[in-house]
């Protein structure tokens, strides 16, 4: 500072610094000679050093720094690694010809810092070095690749300026150093400081959970880190972040007992923050913290119970949340590591299989989750017991893979047996409910709606008791259960109601930030939603919302277009497009749904012909008339062969039939068909259901078609007058059977 005197024009001797750092300071502060001037303090590490160095006056000052104490005293901007984008830019202009993927590459393993890009980029330019051989000498070398090359205009090279911080850091503040270690050996992204503050329970009788027990060391050491720009502290978030780079010179500056303690305590650490329950919306934002971290310390190594249970429970939470790949590969390097280290039959090892189940079923892999997950069955029963809960929730996912598999009498057998055993022992437990659901969804896929919906009213409630409030995506999927019951027992004004409440609970959930839009909950529930606004008469409405749905579905990356969610929205949007006389759309719809069916689910899956029942309905609108025969005389006969005769599918495809012969003038098979059928639809659904009635009007047309007109008008006005009552006098269904049209009744699929 003294030495501007000059440039000040100032007449001062120079040997007597004091004197002249005096006059340089007055005249910045009068702003004679300069009026506008920029007093820049580089690299100022204390604030004291510099305090009486700040001239005042009408320039400016400028201060860089790495110690995070300035913050309490002046206005400051952090300055960042570069972002992607800039990184980047800046390669491609300091290193000729680097291709972009070349570019992402380098910038991703440096982590965007631009002193370790500036050093890399020399490196190849002087060196000649392609990005490939950089990043394999990084790979085997590691750290000492940095004490090459210094980049330009910067006095020292990468490593060996964050290694002499880190000699100042050792020499001042040995804790600062044991809360590097430790942070080395989490993953780059911000660490939460409780997780380090929990060492002094979780790592008791250790040199650094003694050290963690006072706060106020801690907090020093964590200052000094942030002073050396070795860490970067957050203190609104409460988290302290270690840039990749420094993490990996502190790695390499370590011994291989040393490294492998500071791993396991870091194991330790981060099964201490575990949150468990990951079906919770409320523990998502923790385990997301978490995800972060699992994958550079490898947790899927430890033996630790706890650091399993860990595992285990980040992987439940990624699936949760439709992150099914992350969730699959998680799940497939813990199951390699545990069975090889603990065998098969191993608890953890069944509890993480029933979760691998889970994520191959959602993802559509159906014959894969069937078959590890009846294996898991077999060994949990046999090694745990059938009343276990790994075996309950293992017993529970099968009953999902019996009904991808068409079995729907097996299901529901399975799931009877899998609700008494919850319930003895577990008892109300949210697992108990999840049991119930899905014997709900086996009274469905039997046709026994009455039974269903007396089981989802009831295990609404129970939900509702245990969680306390509606706004929870378990109290919501139950709504929705209602809902389709309702509707599926033809109470349609009562099924769309609760259907638009199930959606606006979804909605609020979404809202808050509980669940993601995109979630198989909410998207169930919106296709639906949909078939309920369709059956009450919305036609518009109901396509739009399909429409919609099916969109979504297909451009998912949990889903896609060959999965049978999927299909089934197709399923919903076919039926919608029907409705709304959309017939070409409809056809080429679903016939492409129909394919996806055989390829997904098999040919001989009861979903894949009801799909056939609703194709060839469409193929009869168009004048199609001998393949919608051909397709549904096919249809019908494979429908009673694997569920029954009196089953609502394969009624619903003989009313189709039916439909077909009477097109084509063949009256007298038509009325066999739906004489036939009547009883059955009368049995199933009960006499004022619309399908009942809707078999009722096209058996009166049958009569007058056959000449027996007497018998024909008493059926209709009989028809007429509880199609009213069901439906509303305006709903389409009615005003086409008191034309003499005859009904459509179509499939819709339930739930698997």
């Amino acid at each position: 500072m003294a030495a501007l005197a000059p440039h000040l024009k100032l007449p001062v001797n120079l040997g007597r610094v004091d004197d002249a750092l005096g006059a340089v300071l007055d005249s910045l502060r009068r702003g004679e000679p300069h009026s506008r001037w920029l007093v820049i303090f580089d690299n100022a590490d204390d604030p004291d050093e510099v305090r009486d160095l700040i001239p005042q006056g009408p320039g400016h000052v400028l201060v860089t720094s790495r110690n995070h104490r300035w913050k309490g005293i002046t206005d400051t901007i952090e300055v960042d690694v570069f972002s992607r984008e800039e990184s980047l830019s800046f390669l491609q202009r300091r290193v000729a010809g680097i291709d972009p993927a070349g570019a992402h590459a380098l910038a991703e393993v440096l982590g965007d810092l631009p002193i370790a890009l500036e050093q890399a980029a020399a490196l190849q330019v002087e060196a000649g070095m392609s990005v490939a051989e950089y990043l394999r000498l990084l790979d085997e070398a590691g750290s000492s690749l940095f004490q090459e090359n210094k980049p330009t205009d910067y006095p020292v090279p990468v490593a060996a300026a964050w290694s002499l911080s880190m000699s100042r850091v050792r020499k001042h503040a040995p804790i600062a150093m044991d809360l590097l270690r430790h942070c080395a050996y989490f993953g780059p992204e911000p660490i939460p400081r409780d997780w380090l503050l929990n060492g002094r329970y979780v790592l008791q009788g250790t040199p650094f959970g003694e050290a963690l027990r006072d706060p106020l060391a801690v907090n020093r050491g964590l200052r000094e880190l942030g002073r050396y720009a070795l860490a970067k502290l957050d203190n609104n978030r409460g988290t302290i972040q270690v840039h990749r780079l420094i993490q990996r010179l502190v790695r390499d500056e370590m011994g291989p007992e040393e490294a492998e303690q500071m791993r396991l305590d870091v194991h330790r650490l981060l099964a201490a923050a575990d949150p468990r329950d990951a079906t919770e919306p409320n523990t998502w934002t923790r385990f997301a913290e978490i995800q972060a971290h699992v994958g550079a310390v490898e947790v899927w190594t430890s033996n630790v119970p706890d650091v399993r249970l860990l595992a285990r429970n980040v992987v439940d939470y990624l699936y949760t949340i439709g992150y099914y790949s992350a969730a699959l590969t998680e799940a497939n390097r813990a199951l390699e590591r545990w069975t090889a280290d603990s065998g098969r039959d191993d608890a953890n090892v069944l509890a993480l299989s029933r979760l691998k189940a889970d994520i191959l079923w959602a993802t559509g892999d159906y014959t894969g989750a069937y078959e590890l997950r009846r294996d898991a069955l077999a060994r949990a029963t046999d090694v745990l017991g059938e009343g276990h809960e790994t075996t309950l929730q293992i017993m529970n996912g099968h009953g999902a893979d019996l009904r991808a598999r068409g079995e729907f009498r097996a299901a529901l057998e399975l799931d009877e047996r899998s609700v008494q055993l919850h319930e003895a022992n577990l008892g109300d437990d949210a697992r108990t409910y999840n049991a119930m659901h899905n014997l709900s969804e086996d009274y469905e896929l039997t046709g026994r709606y009455r039974e269903a919906l007396e089981l989802a009213r009831r295990n609404l409630q129970n939900r509702r008791d245990l969680f306390q409030t509606d706004e929870a995506p378990a109290v919501a999927e139950s709504l929705n259960a209602v809902a389709r019951d309702l509707r599926s027992t033809g109470r349609h004004s009562e099924a769309l109601a609760a259907a638009e409440e199930a959606h606006e609970t979804f909605q609020v959930l979404v809202a808050a930030g509980k669940i993601y839009p995109d979630q198989a909950w909410v998207l169930a529930q919106s296709r639906h939603l949909s078939v309920a606004r369709r059956t009450y008469g919305y036609v518009d409405e109901a396509l739009t919302l399909a429409q919609d749905v099916y969109n979504s579905y297909e451009s998912s990356s949990s889903f896609g277009p060959k999965h049978a969610e999927t299909l089934a929205a197709a399923v919903t949007l076919g039926n919608a497009l029907r409705s709304a006389a959309e017939y070409d759309r409809a056809r080429l719809l679903l016939e492409s749904t129909h394919e996806g069916y055989v390829q997904v689910l098999g040919e001989n899956h009861p979903f894949t012909h009801g799909c056939a029942v609703n194709l060839g309905i469409v193929r009869r609108y168009l004048g199609d008339i001998e393949s919608a025969r051909t397709g549904l005389e096919a249809a019908t006969q494979q429908l009673e062969q694997l569920l029954s005769a009196g089953h609502h599918y394969t009624l619903t495809a003989s009313t189709a039939l039916a439909t077909v012969y009477a097109t084509v003038g063949e009256p007298g098979r038509a009325q066999e068909l739906d004489q036939r059928a009547l009883p059955l639809f009368r049995s199933l659904l009960g006499a004022e259901h619309p399908h009942t009635l809707a078999c009722s009007a096209n058996l009166a047309a049958d009569l007058a078609a056959l000449g027996r007109s007497e018998d024909a008008r008493r059926q209709l006005i009989e028809t007429m007058g509880l199609y009213r009552s069901a439906l509303g006098k305006d709903h389409p269904e009615v005003l086409a059977a008191a034309r003499g049209d005859r009904i459509a009744v179509d499939f819709e699929p339930s739930p698997l």
